[in-house]
This record gives C-alpha cells, sequence and structure tokens, in this order.
C-alpha cells in the first residue's frame, strides 16, 4: 500500500494535462497547474524542516477550505509530520483542549481572529513552538506562511523515504456531539485504502473530474476528497466561504459535488416553492415534468429500461424545466455525494425525477467511508452498499460494526476510548443503528445513543422524524424530544428565507402544522409528534447548537430550550 507522501510524489512526477486546483483571485478562476502545486509543496516541505519539524511531529492548520490549506497538508504529510486539522469556527476553549491534547508543536492560523484565539490560550500550550500565519503576520511572535520555504530536495527526499504506510498521517477530532472531542488516528494506509476504494467504485470519480469543495477540511470527508486530488487525479476548486458556493457551481460547472445535506435541502426548498408559485399552463408543465421524472427515476433504480417513449418525454421535461435546476448546480454534474449526516428519503427522490442522482454514503471518523450508493446501484433511504475493502455485520442489537483496512487504530491517548468501540478482532462499533436488506444496501435508522425510549419503553428515532418534517420548505431545523417522557414532542425552525416569499408570514405556522399532520397519519402513535413549537431564532454554530458540518448538537440545543421543551409537557405551547 502506497503512503500518502508516495502518492503526491507521483502526481507531480506525472502530472496530468488538467489543473490540480482553481482558486479565484481578483474575481476570476486561477489554474495551479501541477508542476507549480509540486514547487510550493517541495518549498514548504523543506522550510519546515528549517523550522526543525520532524517525523511524528504533530502540527496544527486552523483555516478555512483553501489552496494553502491543501499545500501546507501535503507539504507536512511529505516529511512525516503527523497534521491536525481545526475547524475554523472552533472557539479558543476548543483549539486549547485539541492543541494541549496533541501536543502540537506548531500551528498554522488562516488570518488575524485566528491568530487572536491561539494567541489568548498560548501561554497553556508549552509544546506549542512556533505560530505561522497565512494572513496578518503582524508581530514577531508570528510568522509569515511566505516565509516558510527553503529549498532542501536531500532532506525532502530523505524524510519522505523515511515514512511506512503504518506511519500515522492525521489525528482528525471528532465533532463533539457528544463531548470533548476526541482524536482519531489515521494511518497513511488507513486513507490510501480509502483512496483505493473510490478508484474502485465505476463511474463515481476519474481522471478530469472537476470538483467544488467547501467543505472544511477538519472534516474526514473533505480531507478525503483533498486526498483523490493526486491520486486519480482530479481538479479541486476551492470555495472558502459557503455563501459563496451557488456562484461558484454557476462557473466551474463541477462534474464532482461533494456536500451535506443541509445544502441540498436549502435548493430543495427554493426549487419547490418556486414550483408551487407556478400558474395555468406553466403549472401544468410542471406537474407533468415531475410526473415523467419520477417515473423514469423508479424505472433506473429498479435496473429496468427506460421506454423510448418515456425517455423521449424525460428529454422534453429536461429542456423546458429540469435544467434550469439543473444550472444552479453547474449543469453538468455526473456525481453528487451527500454525507456527514441523513438525507431525507423524499429528496433524493425529488433530485433524481430532475435527473440529479444524489448519492448517499455514511462514514464516520474513525472509518472515513463505510458505505456509499454507486452510481448504477443506488437506494434512496439508505447508505448504499459497503465501501470496498469494508466489511459491514450488525451486532446483536443492531449496531453497525465495520472492519477493514480504513478503521483507524485508536482514539490517540485514550486506550479506554479505544477498547470501548475498538475489539480485538478489528471491528469497530459505530454507536448507529441500522439494517441490512437482502441486497446488501445498509440502512441507517439512528445513533444508538440518540435513541429515543418514551415512558412507555417504545423505542423511537428521533432523525427520522425530524427528516421528514424538514422536508417542509418552510423548516428550517427540527428536535424531536421524548426520552423517559410520555410522548414525542418537536421544537421547529423556520427558514426564514422561504418566509419571506409569503404574502402572509403568519401562514407558514399553518404549513407547519400540515406537515405534523401528515406526518403523524403515517406513524404509531408512539412515533407521533404531539405537541410542537417555532422557535424564535435558529440553532446556529456560534452558539455551539451545531457542529461546522451542521449536525445538531442535542444535548446543547435540548439545554438552550429547556424552557420551551417544559412548557410543551405542561401543555403550553
Amino acid at each position: 500500500m502506497p503512503t500518502i507522501s508516495d502518492i503526491w510524489e507521483r502526481a507531480v512526477a506525472e502530472p496530468a494535462s488538467p489543473p490540480a486546483y482553481l482558486v479565484k483571485e481578483r474575481g476570476a478562476w486561477q489554474e495551479i497547474s501541477w508542476p507549480e502545486a509540486g514547487r510550493r509543496v517541495e518549498e514548504l516541505a523543506g522550510g519546515f524542516l528549517a523550522f526543525g519539524v520532524e517525523k511524528g511531529d504533530r502540527v496544527a492548520i486552523l483555516s478555512r477550505t483553501r489552496l494553502e490549506w491543501a499545500l501546507t497538508d501535503f507539504a507536512l504529510v511529505s516529511i512525516g509530520a503527523i497534521v491536525v486539522p481545526l475547524y475554523p469556527t472552533s472557539s479558543a476553549d476548543e483549539c486549547l483542549h485539541i492543541l494541549a491534547d496533541s501536543g502540537a508543536r506548531a500551528i498554522v492560523c488562516e488570518n488575524r481572529d485566528q491568530l487572536a484565539k491561539i494567541e489568548s490560550v498560548r501561554d497553556r500550550l508549552p509544546a506549542l513552538e512556533h505560530v505561522i500565519a497565512l494572513e496578518d503576520a503582524a508581530d514577531g511572535a508570528t510568522t509569515a506562511w511566505e516565509a516558510v520555504r527553503a529549498s532542501d530536495r536531500e532532506g525532502v527526499a530523505a524524510a519522505r523515504a523515511a515514512i511506512r504506510e503504518d506511519d500515522v498521517l492525521t489525528l482528525i477530532y471528532t465533532s463533539g456531539t457528544t463531548g470533548r472531542p476526541k482524536g482519531c488516528v489515521l494511518t497513511h494506509r488507513n486513507m490510501a485504502a480509502t483512496v483505493a476504494g473510490v478508484r474502485e467504485i465505476e463511474g463515481l470519480c476519474g481522471p478530469g473530474d472537476v470538483a467544488v469543495l467547501f467543505l472544511p477540511l477538519a472534516h474526514v470527508f473533505a480531507r478525503l476528497v483533498h486526498y483523490l486530488v493526486p491520486s486519480i487525479p482530479i481538479t479541486v476548486a476551492f470555495v472558502p466561504d459557503v455563501r459563496a458556493v451557488a456562484r461558484a457551481l454557476e462557473e466551474v460547472r463541477p462534474t464532482v459535488f461533494p456536500s451535506v445535506p443541509r445544502l441540498f435541502e436549502k435548493v430543495h426548498a427554493t426549487v419547490t416553492g418556486t414550483f408551487g408559485e407556478a400558474t395555468g399552463a406553466r403549472r401544468a408543465l410542471v406537474q407533468w415534468s415531475l410526473r415523467v421524472g419520477r417515473r423514469a427515476s423508479r424505472l433506473r433504480r429498479e435496473g429496468k429500461r427506460v421506454p423510448p417513449g418515456l425517455a423521449l418525454q424525460h428529454r422534453l421535461a429536461d429542456r423546458l424545466v429540469f435544467s434550469k435546476v439543473k444550472v444552479r448546480l453547474g449543469g453538468r454534474q455526473r456525481t453528487t455525494v451527500s454525507g456527514g449526516a441523513p438525507l431525507a428519503r423524499e429528496i433524493g427522490e425529488f433530485f433524481d425525477s430532475l435527473g440529479i442522482p444524489i448519492l448517499e454514503g455514511y462514514g464516520l471518523t474513525e472509518c472515513t467511508v463505510g458505505a456509499v450508493n454507486r452510481p448504477k446501484r443506488y437506494r434512496f433511504g439508505t447508505v448504499g452498499l459497503p465501501f470496498p475493502g469494508v466489511d459491514v455485520r450488525l451486532d446483536e442489537d443492531g449496531e453497525i460494526l465495520l472492519k477493514g483496512p480504513s478503521v483507524f487504530s485508536g482514539y490517540y491517548g485514550d486506550d479506554d476510548a479505544t477498547r470501548a468501540v475498538l475489539d480485538e478482532d478489528g471491528w469497530l462499533r459505530t454507536g448507529d443503528v441500522g439494517r441490512l436488506d437482502a441486497h446488501g444496501f445498509l440502512t441507517v435508522t439512528d445513533r444508538k445513543k440518540e435513541l429515543i425510549v418514551t415512558a412507555a419503553g417504545k423505542n423511537v428515532s428521533p432523525a427520522n422524524i425530524e427528516n421528514e418534517l424538514k422536508v417542509c420548505p418552510y423548516v428550517s431545523q427540527v428536535l424531536v424530544v421524548g426520552d423517559r417522557r410520555p410522548f414525542v414532542v418537536a421544537l421547529i425552525t423556520l427558514d426564514e428565507a422561504e418566509v419571506a416569499k409569503l404574502d402572509d408570514p403568519d401562514e407558514a405556522r399553518g404549513r407547519v402544522a400540515e406537515a405534523v399532520a401528515a406526518l403523524n397519519a403515517k406513524r404509531n402513535p408512539d412515533e407521533q409528534v404531539r405537541r410542537w413549537t417555532i422557535l424564535p431564532r435558529d440553532f446556529a454554530e456560534e452558539r455551539g447548537e451545531l457542529t461546522p458540518t451542521l449536525k445538531v448538537r442535542r444535548r446543547v440545543v435540548a439545554e438552550h430550550f429547556r424552557d420551551e421543551i417544559e412548557r410543551l409537557y405542561r401543555g403550553r405551547v
């Protein structure tokens, strides 16, 4: 198995004609060629060696997703250093915990705001020797990133030659939805095996593909995409600001788009809202097109041939209706992958009817990818088939267990936590509950620790209820509560952008009530939302209520809105 540094070296030695990266500068997308990327990584690697960074040293990166992040990572990987990524939204306290826990010797910060976080806790980090700034290196306590460069080809070559596949590549800290983040130890072998698995899946990603990447590189999903660049190779366009994603999609026109469900939920809400506003002949055309799309989608998923007549109708529907939606995502996407959180089945089916299949996958920091739907074999409501090289089985209580070369070696400095999830045979306890169908497709039903057990002893999956309610275009976030309670209630936030389109904003409450009623009509009494309330604000990452990948931190939200929850159970909405 090659190391990640081997993979990078080979890509630079045999550069493909497409560029390695795209970055937007002065209003235009600029290409970064393989020779240019290779030169800059080589100089950075030499610079880190000159700083005294050695094999096994931990070096942190605190930055948004941008070119400098990628080049810094490959430079450190090339000399055997261990990269410790931090989310750019991390608080000073969170940075302190990760830097202290990992024993990082150096950190690369993006700008003045990030530097301020580190300076506020630096006196409690005795191991931290160097603070390097991508921007705003204003005083003697920091070093400019551009100054970290040296011509030391022999030193870099010797350091690279000393790297082995079982050496630690990175410490990726968990998002901390259930407690303090723990550092997952991922080796070169772990990540190289995952990269190799992607290459095995026909049609998922191939040479010459272009991807737009806005996901934080502190997350293992984005990190995998980042390592696919030299492995396949593909071109990645970096989008540091999530608010610029929509424009980037239209300008770059990617063929591959990795994302989290929240973006697809927002696009779905906007599109369905627009379709709903259509009147007369336009409304009839939209409804006809959607019926055609659903019929074609169902046949494709069943592995059946789409009849010529239906195929012709679908092409017409695409030209008149669907193409206008596709252009928002670039217009030429071949592969769209959703990960990081569950995607509502209705949303997957909707996009597929438009001819935009979203392949949902399943992974976690401890294994990167456990399962994924295939371009030619996918089922909505599932996370797909086991990933190449990964064995999947269910424990007696339904917990999903994973085994394979991509499974991590443990939590950094925490043997007890490691033993709790990784047995002697290498099976990883994911903490997720699921089921496997007769065809091998995996469905994740909920987090084991988040399953609600009502006062009557009935098990309820909150995620399924929440996802179904979020299909309503006026709903932004949902938290379902009911553990050890007599019945299930829900905290609901509104999508202000969609509500603003209504003539009467109060109408949103009626639309939410309809969504709750529709959900309850399909569920048994134990799973019905008996009471609910609309909160005065949305959940916010800066308040600690969402992770950087927009997953809800249940305990935090429940604590922040405990009064609203108690009022629901007292019957006062």
